[in-house]
């Protein structure tokens, strides 16, 4: 028989004293929740009957995964951040707020900051040309009546061809595949950039190592993030998964969703491509529109308060 103690009174009261119970000071929400999760965790122990061995190997890869920083990336990859995005989408349809571009995962690898232009941009710093192909990207930003919305801030970041993303990989250049376009008075916004290649999390990682251990593969399709906002619209954390993809229904971080899949266009006309400004005949297009709803509150036309790197200079 499983030998049981965690609720008893000697280890409740340990518990509580743990989690700053007995004291008036401090955070009274923190307390709430560090006690259930002490509890919890002591409930999986007895339940599952964890070896000290299996607990402090635990404790030992959340201290590595916290050394390499990829909390934010094993969140994504065992569900729970689609699960947030599901739990809001049940909590929005109980209010009655519904319709607009689905919703999905941020991902942990926005970076504040990025240059703003107007109606259209150029995103690449053009040094990948002799293995990328040019994508050029528009769409409209439209609310619920179909009506655009002129001033709205289409905030893009994606990765190069090797899959890195620029402020993380340092031999990309500052703000690399990174910008913020502010809508035309039609609503409309347009870039210039790179198709962007799928990826894995790094093979030898924690994430990985995490993954391996579920039999899980690590791959995603390739994508482009996006945060609209827009005053008087609720703020939108989306981004689009790209057609064709091997890993379009079998993203590790489950962040496809239906509605949220970019038909990319590739096409090879020496003419068209010279048109467009090009020396390669070779080149891509993507429309995506974005739809959003209004606020119902000032608190809503704001992305959440997640830390993300370089917060302070963030707009």
């Amino acid at each position: 028989m499983t030998v049981k103690v965690s609720n008893t009174t000697a280890i409740q009261d340990l518990f509580k004293e743990a989690a700053g119970l007995n004291n008036d000071q401090g955070s009274a929400r923190v307390k709430q929740l560090m006690f259930r999760i002490i509890n919890d965790v002591a409930k999986i122990v007895e339940d599952l009957e964890v070896t000290q061995d299996e607990f402090w190997f635990a404790v030992d890869y959340l201290n590595r995964m916290g050394g390499r920083n990829e909390a934010g990336l094993l969140v994504a990859g065992l569900g729970l951040e689609h699960f947030l995005d599901v739990l809001q989408d049940a909590k929005d349809a109980e209010a009655g707020l519904t319709g607009g571009t689905p919703r999905t995962i941020e991902g942990p690898l926005y970076v504040a900051g990025a240059p703003i232009c107007e109606g259209e941009a150029r995103m690449d710093d053009g040094t990948e040309l002799d293995k990328a192909t040019v994508m050029f990207l528009e769409g409209q930003v439209i609310d619920l009546d179909g009506k655009p919305v002129a001033g709205a801030t289409v905030d893009l970041w994606h990765a190069n061809t090797d899959g890195n993303y620029s402020y993380f990989d340092k031999s990309q250049s500052e703000y690399n595949l990174r910008r913020r376009i502010v809508t035309d008075a039609e609503g409309r916004y347009r870039a210039r950039s790179i198709v962007p290649s799928g990826y894995g999390c790094h093979p030898e990682g924690p994430t990985q190592e995490c993954l391996n251990l579920l039999g899980r593969h690590g791959q995603r399709p390739a994508h482009i993030h996006f945060f609209i906002s827009a005053p008087g619209h609720r703020h939108l954390t989306t981004q689009i998964n790209l057609a064709g993809e091997k890993y379009l229904w079998d993203d590790f971080a489950y962040a496809t969703r239906d509605g949220l899949v970019g038909d990319i266009k590739f096409i090879e006309d020496a003419a068209a491509a010279k048109a467009r400004g090009l020396d390669a005949s070779r080149f891509a297009e993507l429309e995506f529109n974005f739809q959003l709803q209004k606020a119902p509150s000032n608190e809503a036309e704001q992305r959440s308060h997640r830390p993300r790197a370089l917060q302070v200079q963030g707009a």
